[in-house]
């Protein structure tokens, strides 16, 4: 059986947000989010969470999460690659605790609205396909053929050929990573240094679940679909005779 660890980073800094990843949202904080759908995985073994903050571990803790160690100053920093932390934490598990990972779960903490179905899809698609890694991404709102560079106030079409697509049917459909899950093979972490393989796979999740919270908007989007969406949309689709089996 493959050893499937969940590495959540969330370090104690952010510019945006003052404590971002424990700010309360709908009554718990974010943190508390991730941790949670982690726990509720049929594959995860077991559900780290790096960070330098000991206020953050002691949250971490207090939902059942491992917080091993506290991380280095100098992997806390602004400019600190995300890769470069997630290695850190499976080095340690491996030399400090002599604890094999085959398989590595990366699960940002500003991603709360991600149900663990599509943590466990990831991981089954990883292990079934045989590819290196899969992420999760979303349709694109706003779709790059329809949009602009500006040079001195003029605009220059990004892509020339979208100015002859009129119909958005027309458009090809265009895919974002929404930062919700990262699964990869542990090797190809350290061979690749990227949680990008050569062969990465996705897995799709709708755009309502997938807010990654970056400032005070996306936090206030988060809280109100937590607590609304899915009586606003029941109530919504009712009345016009829909079916109320998209609500997931």
């Amino acid at each position: 059986m493959s050893k499937i660890v969940a590495i959540i980073p969330a370090r104690g800094g952010s510019k945006g947000i003052p404590r971002k990843n424990i700010q309360e949202i709908a009554g718990k904080p974010l943190l508390a989010y991730t941790i949670e759908a982690a726990f509720k995985s049929k594959y995860i073994n077991r559900v780290i969470v790096s960070t330098d903050s000991p206020e953050i571990a002691k949250i971490a803790k207090s939902y059942g999460a491992e917080v091993p160690f506290l991380r280095p100053p100098e992997l806390a920093k602004d400019d600190t690659p995300g890769i470069v932390v997630v290695q850190h934490a499976v080095r340690y598990l491996e030399t400090v605790e002599g604890y094999p990972v085959d398989i590595v779960v990366i699960l940002q903490p500003t991603s709360p609205l991600r149900k663990t179905k599509y943590i466990d899809a990831a991981i089954k698609k990883l292990i079934e396909s045989g590819a290196d890694s899969v992420v999760s991404v979303c349709e694109v709102k706003h779709h790059p053929f329809w949009s602009f560079i500006m040079k001195n106030d003029k605009l220059y079409p990004f892509i020339e050929k979208g100015l002859t697509i009129t119909r958005r049917q027309l458009l090809p459909k265009v895919y974002s990573a929404n930062g919700a899950v990262y699964a990869v093979k542990k090797d190809v972490l350290f061979k690749e240094n990227s949680v990008f393989g050569k062969d990465t796979r996705a897995i799709v999740m709708p755009r309502e679940e997938s807010v990654d919270i970056d400032d005070y908007f996306d936090l206030f989007m988060a809280e109100m679909v937590i607590k609304y969406w899915k009586e606003w949309l029941k109530n919504r689709l009712t009345s016009h005779g829909g079916s109320v089996n998209y609500i997931g």
